[in-house]
């Protein structure tokens, strides 16, 4: 299956950054992509940087305009598509929620994100509730797609769960960088982080993982900070965490590449890490911490 991550920089006319994210669907599409992830909040910009109630304003319902003009797009060019979206369920409820577009354009399924950070420049505990759908994969025409969202990409739990429910990849819509004032060590540290943490997802569950990150400067409206540099990088891993593909840590790019699905089922005969776990004894895993 051909896929495509659109790595996109944004800015505060999200008129302007819907029309590129079309622009790049219909390159990706031309070039054979069947599945086409976008990144975190891709219709705007990174507005978690502060606190401002206005901001709920850009929130929409689900369905609702995102859903049938991306819906409209997935339909004429036969593509599957993921999008993640600021979605407002009801006054004063409101969730970080990925959603699949089904090649006819309809709703495949949502996943609402269930990690949420609180932390300087990504103040997400204001804006957003916690998911309520579990992580269940989405059933679509290309497979079942195990969607989560950025800091969710942090914990195996939640990529391990998506895997035991069948999910043949696991895909992170993403946004994600520095704050200028890192040190550069600091920063490699943290990029490298990212990566590795993701590509463990890929080798302990035998999956192929997609990561799509946002890239470019996006300043913090408070000036409390010094924006955030987001740091592109978006890749895929394969059922080895071997790197099939990596985008540039500098520019808008779409990220095209063939992926073989058949090919975890080989890994996990060789590495069959289901079949070893020791599920008799991971009960206290589900408790905040051991005494």
């Amino acid at each position: 299956m051909k896929i495509g991550l659109i790595q996109q920089s944004n800015s505060a006319d999200i008129q302007s950054n819907v029309s590129k994210l079309e622009k790049n669907i219909r390159h990706c599409a031309a070039e054979g992509a069947k599945l086409i992830v976008l990144q975190e909040l891709h219709n705007g910009l990174y507005f978690c940087q502060a606190e401002d109630p206005a901001v709920f304003d850009q929130a929409e319902s689900i369905p609702g305009p995102s859903t049938a003009f991306f819906g409209a797009l997935a339909k004429e060019l036969k593509v599957v598509l993921v999008l993640s979206l600021f979605e407002k369920r009801a006054a004063g409820l409101y969730h970080n929620t990925a959603v699949v577009l089904e090649q006819d354009g309809s709703i495949a399924g949502v996943y609402r994100k269930m990690h949420i950070p609180d932390d300087p420049a990504y103040y997400e505990k204001f804006y957003f509730t916690p998911g309520d759908l579990g992580f269940r994969p989405i059933t679509t025409s290309l497979g079942k797609l195990g969607i989560l969202v950025c800091w969710d990409q942090w914990y195996p739990e939640a990529a391990r769960l998506m895997a035991m429910a069948g999910a043949e990849l696991l895909i992170y819509p993403t946004a994600i960088g520095w704050e200028s004032s890192d040190a550069d060590a600091e920063k490699a540290r943290q990029l490298d982080a990212w990566v590795t943490v993701q590509r463990g997802h890929a080798v302990a569950n035998g999956l192929p993982v997609l990561a799509c990150n946002r890239v470019g400067q996006e300043d913090d409206p408070s000036g409390s900070t010094q924006g955030i540099r987001f740091w592109g990088n978006s890749f895929v891993a394969g059922p080895q965490g071997e790197i099939l593909a990596r985008a540039s840590g500098e520019n808008p790019e779409n990220l095209l590449l063939e992926i073989d699905l058949e090919r975890s089922e080989t890994v996990r005969r060789m590495w069959p890490f289901f079949r070893d776990r020791r599920i008799d004894a991971f009960d206290e895993l589900n408790r905040r911490w051991r005494d």
